[in-house]
């Protein structure tokens, strides 16, 4: 069974949509094109922090922590992707909690075709290890982290984007 070719949009150097549109990770963008992606943060009321571990056949980074988050779609608003994508790598129904937009930053590859703009998130939520249900062909598996824990991982070089990120779990 084909599965449907999934597009992006593409916006400008000021992240408005030009109406044009780029093939999932076809990455020929100009150097002041981008594409855009999501980052969710999942945070338990106790404090404590959803992290999930990349699968050890993903090219980049395999074995590494991260938040939940990938590519929006064409026509997905920035808060639909990253609402899709809490849902799809952990199970967690995210929808009707609060979905607190955080901060963009942005990453440049002069020449390489692949500049994208992050809008990050933050759901606070009550939830239980239960409610969990990793995507398989994503998440390696999960644990739930105090910022220490993040922090300990993240100085070992092994947590994905957390530099960008890290004012999300202090905030």
């Amino acid at each position: 069974m084909n599965k449907e070719t999934e597009y992006w949009d593409i916006y400008d150097k000021d992240k408005n949509i030009t109406g044009r549109k780029m093939e999932r990770n076809n990455f020929n963008l100009k150097d002041d094109e981008y594409h855009l992606t999501v980052l969710g943060v999942v945070r338990r009321t106790d404090g404590k922090f959803l992290i999930t571990q990349r699968v050890m056949t993903k090219l980049w980074a395999p074995g590494w922590w991260e938040v939940s988050g990938g590519a929006a779609q064409a026509g997905e608003s920035s808060e639909d992707a990253v609402i899709r994508e809490v849902s799809e790598e952990t199970g967690l129904d995210v929808k009707k909690e609060q979905c607190e937009y955080l901060f963009t930053y942005h990453r440049e590859n002069p020449g390489k075709g692949d500049n994208y703009f992050v809008d990050v998130y933050r759901f606070t939520l009550d939830f239980d290890e239960a409610d969990i249900k990793n995507q398989k062909s994503e998440t390696l598996g999960y644990k739930i982290a105090s910022l220490d824990e993040i922090k300990e991982i993240a100085g070992q070089g092994i947590f994905l984007h957390y530099d960008s990120i890290k004012q999300a779990f202090e905030k």
